[in-house]
């Protein structure tokens, strides 16, 4: 096995309170070490006793985070909507009709098409700090491009969710219970050989999406087929997104924006992480989440891109650690733990977003002496994956 040892870490935010040398609850060692395997495994972290490794890395002072995880995007899909960008920034409201622009373009998109321009957004990503990614389906809406989609994602990611309940596609939308038929039915079929995730967008305030009892219907049977739940809820207006997902025992709930007070009591009380997409409000002027609420009541809180060509094409987890902070209000090491080992939580993980023996998704470097400069220092390129291939 390859090993690289890392010296000349000015402040290590390993994630790991219960390290030795641990400082807070972040667990920060200042002036400390790691080695990492080939594997992006780490192998020893500390501040004395350095072991010796194939490799040795100095990053000179710099900090050093986890690497970034970003447990919600739809990489997977062709064409353009900057258009419609700009009609919202010129009072166009959002309702999730858009989406079946994206459909047809990756429907008519061929395999490799798809292929590179899903392996240039993920390269994009990690060129800024990501390591694990989640990458849902959900721009093909018919058997054959559902299927295909996933295999795509499937190349790049284990960490695939199966969202045939995007929207209803415009040939179904005479007959709903036929196309929630299709998506429980052959398209789940075939989902099971790639995804380990099913997701429905639940919400009544758009006539594509779906409402509380299909959104239910397809969580069940993804559930039954195996598969774990993910919900988007409460994007557009206050619904039953939220409390469907801490019903059913969801892994995470995604957008959040419009909560009730009854909505934060059910997330508290339950298991289910709130997975906030501040780049989502940013994109549509939305209003921005309550994550103070959350926090303060002890949700636990994720932070991921949801990159998407229509809403939030953004592929930088420093842009939405630094909306987290300026717009929800976190501080810079809330928005750092939520976009970390809070997206870890969010995917039922927990060898991800955290730097500790064992721990895996790879680490990244800041270039400056604090991960609080991602937030403080907005739009400029700090982070990087470190790679450990030579």
């Amino acid at each position: 096995m390859t090993t690289t040892l890392v010296t000349g870490i000015g402040e290590l935010t390993t994630m790991d309170p219960e390290h030795p040398d641990a400082e807070d609850a972040l667990g920060t060692l200042h002036d400390a070490a790691l080695v990492m395997g080939a594997d992006d495994q780490v192998l020893w972290v500390g501040r004395s006793g350095v072991p010796d490794a194939d490799r040795r890395v100095d990053v000179d002072g710099r900090a050093v985070i986890p690497a970034f995880v970003d447990s919600h995007t739809h990489l997977v899909f062709a064409g353009d909507r900057s258009a419609e960008f700009a009609a919202r920034m010129s009072g166009v409201a959002y309702d999730g009709g858009g989406i079946t622009s994206t459909v047809q373009a990756t429907r008519d998109a061929p395999d490799d098409e798809l292929r590179d321009l899903l392996r240039g957004r993920l390269e994009e990503m990690r060129a800024q700090g990501t390591g694990v990614v989640e990458v849902k389906s959900g721009y093909g809406l018919d058997l054959a491009s559902e299927t295909r989609l996933l295999r795509l994602a499937r190349e790049v990611t284990d960490e695939v969710t199966f969202l045939g309940g995007h929207v209803v596609p415009p040939e179904y939308r005479s007959r709903r219970g036929d196309y929630v038929d299709l998506v429980t039915g052959p398209m789940l079929t075939e989902a099971r050989a790639y995804a380990r995730w099913i997701d429905v967008f639940c919400e009544p305030h758009s006539p594509y999406a779906f409402t509380a009892d299909e959104g239910r219907t397809i969580l069940l049977a993804g559930r039954d087929a195996g598969l774990g739940l993910r919900v988007h809820g409460n994007q557009l207006g206050p619904g039953p997104g939220v409390r469907l997902a801490v019903e059913l025992g969801a892994a995470s709930v995604d957008h959040c924006t419009y909560l009730t007070g009854q909505d934060v009591d059910a997330l508290a009380a339950g298991t289910t992480v709130a997975t906030l997409l501040p780049g989502v409000e940013f994109s549509t002027r939305h209003p921005y989440p309550d994550a103070r609420a959350l926090l303060d009541a002890g949700v636990t809180v994720a932070l991921a891109t949801d990159c998407n060509p229509g809403t939030s094409y953004t592929s930088s987890m420093p842009f939405v650690i630094a909306l987290a902070v300026r717009e929800l209000r976190l501080t810079p090491q809330e928005a750092l733990w939520a976009a970390t080992r809070g997206a870890a939580a969010s995917l039922a993980r927990n060898d991800i977003g955290r730097i500790a023996v064992g721990a895996r998704g790879g680490v990244t470097v800041v270039d400056a002496p604090s991960h609080r400069h991602l937030a403080y220092r907005a739009g400029v390129p700090l982070a990087r994956r470190l790679s450990t291939v030579t």
